[in-house]
C-alpha cells in the first residue's frame, strides 16, 4: 500500500502490521532454517551451529517485538503512563549488542504512555541515522509531566533518519509503505504529545529533538 495523502485509521494500522511483519520475519526465517539443519544435517558441528543461530535469533525476533508492542501497540493501555526504566529495557533489547551503543540518561519515574511511544520511535529512528552503527545517546530535560528529548547519533558517516526530516517539513514527503510508516508515526506521535520534532547537526553528530511546544 502506497499513498501520499493522511492515511485512514485503517490504512495506518494496516502499514504498521506490514512494518512489524517486515521487522520479524528475517529473525523467523532463520530460525526456520536452523531447524531445518537440525531436523537433516548429522553433523555436531552443524547442529551446534544451528542451535547457536537458533537461540541468537529467537532473542533478536523476542526483542523487536517486545519493541513494537510498546512503541506501535496498546501495551500498559490499563493505564496512561509508562515506567521508564521499561522503556529502557526494551529499547536496549531492541538495539542489541552488535555495532549500535545505547547510553540512556533520564530520570527514573513514570511519564504518559504517548510520549514514551515518542521517545522509543526517536530511538529507532537513531539507528538508522547511524548505517555503519556508533552511539545513541538519550537525553531527558525539563520533568516527567513535561519533558523535552534529545537523541544524540554519533558515528561514521551518522546522517538524518530515513524520512524523519520530510515527514517533519511535510513537504517532498514518500509514499506510505512499510519502509516509511515509522518515520510518519513519529511525527503523528509528536503531535500527539503536544511536542516538535527537530533534526539538527552538532558537527559530525546528528541530534533528534524533541520539545513542548510553546
Amino acid at each position: 500500500m502506497g499513498q501520499s495523502a493522511t492515511p485512514t485509521d485503517l490504512e495506518l494500522a494496516a502499514l504498521i502490521s506490514s512494518k512489524i511483519c517486515h521487522d520479524v520475519i528475517g529473525p523467523v526465517g532463520a530460525i526456520y532454517n536452523g531447524l531445518e539443519i537440525l531436523d537433516e544435517d548429522d553433523d555436531e558441528e552443524a547442529k551446534n551451529y544451528a542451535l547457536d543461530v537458533i537461540r541468537n535469533v529467537t532473542e533478536q525476533a523476542s526483542a523487536r517485538l517486545q519493541f513494537a508492542r510498546f512503541a506501535f501497540g496498546a501495551a500498559g493501555s490499563a493505564g496512561s503512563m509508562i515506567d521508564l526504566s521499561t522503556a529502557e529495557q526494551i529499547s536496549r533489547g531492541f538495539v542489541g549488542k552488535g555495532k549500535h551503543n545505547l547510553h540512556w540518561r533520564t530520570v527514573p519515574g513514570h511519564m504518559g504512555k504517548d510520549k514514551v511511544k515518542l521517545l522509543l520511535n526517536l530511538v529507532a529512528s537513531a539507528i538508522t541515522a547511524l548505517p555503519r552503527g556508533g552511539d545513541i545517546e538519550v537525553q531527558m530535560g525539563g520533568s516527567l509531566e513535561n519533558p523535552s528529548f534529545l537523541i544524540r547519533c554519533r558515528g561514521t558517516n551518522a546522517r538524518p533518519p530515513q524520512h524523519l526530516s520530510e515527514f517533519i517539513a511535510a513537504e517532498h514527503a514518500p509514499e506510505l509503505d512499510a519502509l516509511t510508516i515509522q518515520a510518519y508515526y513519529t511525527c503523528r506521535l509528536a503531535e500527539q504529545a503536544g511536542m516538535r520534532l527537530e533534526v539538527l547537526r552538532d558537527g559530525d553528530d546528528i541530534l533528534l529533538s524533541a520539545k513542548p511546544h510553546a
